[in-house]
């Protein structure tokens, strides 16, 4: 197997390992990574704005909208105009969705969070390096990190034609 075919495999097997992680998180919370991520940044910054907290996780607005939406509908976000200027909309947690939020599991495998614990600081360092060279390297630094509904749907559609 030469280099190219090994990076791809290896970088399919990471993601692999994100998107089971991503759906195990959804069967015991009910809640996407997305919108674990989403909830845990309004927990521990308090009422924002949608853009301040679309800023703060790095998404769009329109996915941070989308988003928002699912959370209002389980009850765990609520939105409000601000009084001093109402066309800003303010984000705020329920008290189910505090509740959740101070006990959502953690975004990554917790095995793979005690391994990267138990690396050296400068090991953790040139990890992250790493993996933002190969973003850099791919141009993707300017994606949302959070793949939309549309686009789940697509691959989706595209993986089960390949299939058939």
């Amino acid at each position: 197997m030469n280099l190219e075919e090994q990076i791809v495999l290896a970088l399919r097997r990471v993601t692999r390992a994100v998107a089971l992680h991503s759906r195990a998180l959804l069967r015991r919370n009910g809640l996407t990574g997305p919108q674990s991520l989403v909830l845990k940044a309004i927990g521990e910054g308090g009422p924002t704005s949608v853009g301040e907290l679309a800023r703060r996780v790095n998404l769009g607005q329109a996915t941070m909208t989308d988003i928002l939406l699912r959370l209002e509908r389980k009850g765990l976000v609520t939105r409000i105009r601000a009084k001093e200027d109402r066309r800003r909309v303010m984000v705020d947690l329920t008290r189910d969705g505090k509740r959740l939020s101070k006990r959502a599991p953690p975004l990554l495998q917790e095995q793979f969070l005690r391994r990267l614990d138990a690396l050296q600081p400068w090991e953790q360092t040139q990890l992250l390096y790493v993996l933002q060279r190969l973003g850099s390297m791919m141009d993707a630094q300017d994606l949302e990190p959070v793949i939309s509904e549309h686009e789940i749907s697509e691959v989706a559609a595209i993986e089960h034609n390949a299939a058939v």
